[in-house]
């Protein structure tokens, strides 16, 4: 089985959930059945960090360039030129597109699979600028592939749903999840016992609902500290909110870092809270499982689906739903107990090996 992985995603993002996920799919690829499968990547040019590792099992040569405003679409356009002759070389059995733009190659023979990871941008159009055209390409991209794979069963209701699409015509295959890295800084964090908040802060992530149910309970905003870490500095709006809600500043930390500060306060954070509204998968709550951290996360969307039972849950919409789902597991060693224990366990359900193996079959089912 000759597989090939398109230009699109490298093209676009330097690192990020959705071009790890395919770097992980063919590093394990070669491995995920009896039969040999050859999976190659197309991306002579690109701005993607993770097509630099030396990956073993990871067929790929290309040129890294600088990740500057237009480097994306250089690379997509020049890609996209070069796109037939690799394919014409290569003759792949199946073509899994890594985005959703039109191909300018067209195959009477290859197979093509496409990934939707969520549905986000249909269900929750206000909240981002100039994307009619970008949905109208993702809706034609599912349409005209052989196969979808969704990556929760949530997300292939919604887009059965919203678009249309025959069930039948998808399948569901879960991520993998993988430790950061094994390097944890172990420096004193913050001085007082925190929540921890991973991530963008806009929107649907519902940062501000999570506020006002830390901002609602003494007991939890005279005992811990709050810290947001990545999705950039606080803004003024932010901080208005801060003041509105009587947040003290210093109760309230935002933080950036690589993968071994993160580890670090995951590993030393007294509850991880995730409260988004809608999630087509949820990988940080399974990260912070990874790391020893009780986890307290939404009841909507894919969440419940992927946490299990490993998480207590709560209606986000709700903030006191929030704030005594949350002062229930701060205050009750034997909950967190539980919850830690059970998050070692949840987190061993989803590995990368597992998730090629399963992809591996929906391959050979499109192919049949």
């Amino acid at each position: 089985m000759r597989i090939a992985y398109d230009h699109q995603i490298f093209s676009l993002q330097k690192f990020g959930g959705i071009s790890r996920y395919f770097i992980e799919l063919a590093k394990n690829m070669s491995t995920a059945s009896e039969d040999t499968a050859l999976a190659k990547f197309f991306a002579p040019f690109h701005k993607n960090d993770y097509l630099e590792y030396n990956h073993q099992n990871l067929s790929f040569s290309g040129i890294k360039v600088p990740d500057i405003r237009g480097s994306g679409r250089f690379c997509h356009a020049i890609n996209s030129f070069l796109t037939p002759f690799f394919y014409n070389n290569f003759d792949p059995d199946l073509i899994h597109h890594t985005y959703f733009a039109c191909s300018n190659w067209k195959s009477s023979r290859a197979k093509k699979v496409i990934t939707v990871h969520d549905m986000i941008d249909e269900l929750f159009p206000k909240q981002f600028t100039n994307i009619d055209k970008a949905l109208e390409a993702k809706k034609i991209a599912i349409t005209e592939a052989d196969h979808v794979i969704c990556i929760s069963e949530n997300t292939q209701k919604d887009l059965v749903n919203i678009l249309g699409i025959d069930i039948e015509k998808t399948s569901v295959v879960h991520l993998g999840v993988s430790l950061l890295t094994k390097n944890v800084i172990f420096t004193e964090l913050v001085d007082r016992p925190y929540l921890l908040y991973v991530g963008s802060r806009d929107g649907y992530k519902n940062f501000s609902g999570f506020l006002k149910a830390y901002s609602n309970s003494p007991h939890i905003k005279n005992s811990f500290n709050l810290v947001a870490f990545g999705g950039g500095a606080f803004r003024p709006e932010e901080f208005a909110t801060f003041e509105r809600l009587n947040i003290s500043t210093e109760s309230v930390k935002q933080v950036s870092g690589n993968d071994a500060l993160l580890a670090g306060y995951y590993r030393n954070a007294s509850l991880f809270v995730y409260p988004s509204l809608y999630e087509g998968f949820g990988i940080p709550p399974l990260e912070a499982m990874s790391y020893g951290c009780p986890v307290a996360c939404s009841n909507s969307s894919s969440i419940p689906e992927i946490v299990g039972n490993a998480a207590t849950l709560f209606d986000p919409f709700s903030v006191e739903s929030m704030r005594n789902c949350v002062e229930e597991v701060l205050f009750d060693n034997d909950i967190r107990s539980t919850l830690v224990t059970k998050g070692f366990e949840r987190i061993k359900l989803f590995s990368w090996e597992k998730c090629a193996r399963e992809t591996h079959e929906v391959y050979k089912q499109v192919l049949q």
